[in-house]
């Protein structure tokens, strides 16, 4: 073998493992998805889940918590654990409220670009997180729906249970409006819907929409007879 072609090997290989080690984890996660059983839930109970996921935010989880205090509904947060320590009085009232808390990863890193001890220490440090905070953590929903093999076993080692939605709205699009949001969900709604919104990030004050919306949709969905559980009731 020339020195050429060992060069050309000394790059390739390491970018042909990298490739494999991506395709695995996006068939990992197409199947995730595909096994999803929120999808294969009896559409008929009158039952919504609404679930926010990327928080907690100091500008937009109080205003989203005075609006579920109103109509008296319990929520289910799927936060980012690195933002906990700043907001450990939003994480309470959560708590004090009867809302579920869950894990959405520590900085919201695609686990399908991450390596195994990656993984491993995200899990680590994100629940050390809310242990220090008084809270045990039941429930996981992977960033995008994103998944490992590793993570899953992690998440059945660390008694996680994976929650994903059954009804997504793009909510975090810098374009959205609150009249395409309402439009989104009219369309989609269905009995046990599992509602995947964002209480954090997104662009152009995205979650303020999300929250504007839900000031529309909430007694909409209240005079349709709608009842509101937390995730929870899923397990």
């Amino acid at each position: 073998m020339n020195m050429k072609m060992l060069y050309k090997l000394i790059i390739l290989i390491p970018i042909f493992t990298y490739m494999s080690y991506f395709f695995i984890g996006v068939i990992t996660t197409y199947i995730l998805r595909l096994k999803n059983p929120l999808k294969k839930m009896d559409f008929s109970e009158q039952k919504i889940y609404l679930t926010f996921d990327d928080g907690v935010d100091s500008a937009y989880t109080p205003e989203l918590l005075k609006l579920l205090k109103k109509h008296n509904i319990k929520a289910s947060f799927f936060i980012v654990a690195s933002s906990v320590k700043k907001n450990k009085e939003l994480i309470q009232i959560m708590k004090n409220e009867g809302h579920i808390i869950c894990l959405h990863s520590l900085k919201h890193h695609n686990q399908i670009l991450q390596f195994p001890q990656q993984i491993k220490n995200d899990f680590e440090e994100s629940i050390k997180i809310f242990n220090e905070q008084g809270i045990d953590i039941s429930y996981y929903r992977p960033p995008w729906g994103h998944a490992r093999l590793y993570g899953m076993y992690l998440c059945k080692k660390l008694k996680l249970n994976i929650v994903l939605w059954n009804i997504i709205i793009q909510d975090w699009e810098k374009d959205t409006t609150k009249e395409i949001l309402c439009n989104k969900l009219k369309t989609k709604i269905h009995g046990n819907a599992v509602i995947c919104l964002h209480d954090g990030r997104g662009k152009n004050n995205a979650p303020l929409k999300t929250i504007k919306t839900l000031e529309t949709m909430i007694p909409q969905w209240q005079k349709e007879g709608y009842m509101f559980e937390t995730v929870d009731k899923l397990f």
